[in-house]
């Protein structure tokens, strides 16, 4: 990934910080994006302890749309191109009988795991074009399948985010950008904790044993499109 530039959405911890280090490891400069930007100059200071170097960062709250619009426009003014997009950022939600279910819950949910991917697309898609081998990698789940009671949110908005990128993935063949989708399986992160907590996080996996997958979806030869790998099984599902 020498010379790659490379975008991290939720960059501050779990996978997508796992992402980021591994990222600025195999020689991409990186640009952060996260709510804090105190927990942003944290993973900063260990890419540059890691690498020599500095990341770029990014305090991003994906519920405030204008604010992923305009990424597309400053990142252009400063790099004229993204080699990759990683869209790790994304909430569970209230895990709660869909009668139940508030209607400002819903909205937060579909705001944040799919509607921005929708505006990152839009935004960032242009940029990615610019690279000779832009690749965008969002972060779906098994849930989109599953189905399971009390888990609407988060599956309808997986299930959303499978069918955006796979549509995107459509629109871009002819070009340089390739699109697909992760599905990490158990990870141990605090998501996995929140939704399972009586769960032995010691026998997951962990955010740095994913990484490398990461690494293996931007490479400029890879040629697969629209897809999802699902990181359990090591293999290409759809």
């Amino acid at each position: 990934m020498d010379g790659r530039i490379a975008l991290v959405t939720g960059a501050t911890r779990g996978i997508g910080r796992a992402v980021a280090l591994a990222y600025a490891h195999a020689g991409a400069h990186v640009i952060l994006t996260g709510r804090t930007q105190g927990a942003l100059a944290e993973i900063d200071d260990e890419i540059r302890m890691l690498t020599g170097k500095n990341a770029s960062l990014i305090t991003l709250n994906l519920k405030h749309g204008d604010k992923i619009d305009a990424l597309g426009p400053n990142l252009y003014q400063r790099f004229g191109k993204l080699d990759v997009l990683v869209s790790c950022a994304g909430i569970l939600g209230t895990l709660t009988p869909l009668g139940h279910l508030s209607t400002d819950a819903w909205a937060e949910v579909m705001d944040i795991n799919l509607t921005a991917n929708m505006r990152l697309i839009r935004t960032l898609g242009p940029l990615l074009e610019q690279s000779t081998a832009g690749r965008a990698i969002f972060v779906t789940s098994g849930a989109a399948q599953a189905k399971n009671a009390y888990w609407g949110p988060y599956a309808v908005s997986k299930a959303g985010l499978d069918a955006l990128v796979k549509t995107y993935a459509r629109e871009i063949a002819a070009t340089n950008v390739r699109a697909n989708l992760l599905s990490p399986g158990p990870i141990r992160t605090a998501m996995r904790a929140k939704a399972f907590p009586g769960e032995d996080a010691a026998t997951l996996k962990t955010p740095d044993d994913i990484a490398p997958t990461f690494v293996m979806l931007a490479d400029p030869a890879l040629t697969e499109n629209g897809r999802i790998y699902d990181f359990k099984s090591q293999s290409w599902l759809a």
